[in-house]
């Protein structure tokens, strides 16, 4: 077995390669993303929107090591969606009615998050997750970084069109319909599935139970469905405006697919369902994922 000290260097360097990974990626889905795209003093739009993404992580995370605090995590990254956002359709030279389409898409969905995140952990007081990180540096700095990257891809639909250059700008069409269709879709049942599982567990005669109605009888996570249904939308209503190297942009919808799938999201809340003593959780057999019955 080895000692606290020697897996703490290996952990450290473990970190460390994940963050340049983790900016080079966001580099490469700048680079890629910006091919076609309008540009602030020779600068792409969308590049700066990347960069920006990761540079308001890392600001946030210099007084939250000094703090050692992760509160405001969550938040910071909803706040980077909903200012970037923002920013990028006030500066993209004439922006058309799809990318006002698409900034409020993200803006909603980010003012959403933003609020039931913050509540989450006033409520909480502190998120587990980052206890045993929090105390070193680079590891904390590592899912910082990580979030950086999260906004970027998951945004990137949004924010490659919103920036695309006016003389590529294609007429709202069905495509564009359609998307709008399946975000609100979307947003519909993230919104009521998270409702009804903060209704669920507010009666303390749930403890311990797993919620078996209105939505979450279709589906063990309906949140997470509305959540990959919103981001399909998007990537929709962004579509008809692509081209070339901007199809980078696919990566939006796959990378929250992949992530919510086989990543944090039903991975791990299934796992704590398994290791949760005296709940009566359904066995893995006859769990059904975020896809409705």
């Amino acid at each position: 077995m080895s000692s606290p000290t020697s897996s703490a260097p290996k952990s450290s360097r473990s970190s460390l390669i994940t963050i340049i990974v983790a900016l080079v990626i966001g580099a490469l889905v700048a680079l890629a993303g910006s091919q076609g795209g309008a540009t602030v003093g020779g600068i792409p739009l969308f590049a700066i929107a990347v960069a920006a993404a990761f540079a308001i992580q890392i600001l946030a995370f210099i007084p939250a090591m000094l703090l050692r605090t992760e509160r405001f995590f969550d938040l910071t990254g909803s706040l980077t969606f909903l200012a970037i956002s923002v920013a990028l359709v006030l500066m993209t030279p004439m922006p058309d009615a799809r990318s006002w389409i698409l900034a409020a898409m993200v803006i909603l969905w980010a003012a959403r998050l933003g609020s039931f995140l913050a509540m989450r952990v006033h409520k909480a007081g502190s998120d587990g997750r980052f206890d045993e990180i929090k105390g070193s540096p680079v590891r904390f700095l590592q899912v910082w970084v990580i979030q950086g990257a999260w906004v970027s891809i998951t945004a990137a639909a949004a924010w490659i069109a919103i920036s695309t250059d006016a003389a590529s700008r294609a007429p709202i069409g069905w495509l564009t319909v359609v998307g709008i269709i399946v975000w609100v879709a979307g947003m519909t049942v993230e919104i009521v599935a998270d409702a009804q599982k903060s209704a669920f567990r507010a009666d303390p005669g749930n403890k311990d139970e797993f919620i078996r109605t209105g939505l979450w009888s279709r589906s063990r996570h309906p949140n997470y469905f509305g959540e990959i249904v919103i981001w399909v939308g998007v990537f929709l209503t962004a579509a008809p405006v692509l081209a070339g190297w901007q199809w980078v942009a696919i990566l939006s919808p796959l990378f929250v697919i992949l992530l919510l799938t086989r990543v944090s999201g039903i991975p791990l809340l299934e796992a704590r369902a398994a290791g949760c003593n005296g709940a009566t959780a359904p066995t893995t057999s006859s769990t059904a994922r975020a896809r409705p019955r």
